[in-house]
């Protein structure tokens, strides 16, 4: 599940792609790089995000900015 990027269905980042950093207690830590850093991950939910099938490697998301890229890749490729 890490690594799984992931759409959020409910809250003030509706519809943002994040990607999934870890599990804690039962909720979902996910970051986008730029609202969301990978220092200080969103805490979610799992029932307000949309699991998507793409999942990238722990080499794909050492940083913010290779978060976002991914991410961005992602998205350009969906559409």
């Amino acid at each position: 599940m890490v690594g799984r990027i992931v759409c959020s269905k409910a809250g003030s980042d509706k519809g943002s792609f994040l990607v999934v950093l870890n599990l804690e207690n039962g909720r979902v830590m996910v970051a986008d790089g730029k609202r969301y850093k990978i220092a200080s991950p969103k805490r979610k939910n799992q029932k307000h995000l949309a699991f998507t099938n793409k999942v990238l490697n722990s080499t794909e998301f050492t940083t913010d900015k290779s978060l976002r890229q991914a991410i961005a890749i992602y998205r350009s490729n969906t559409k």
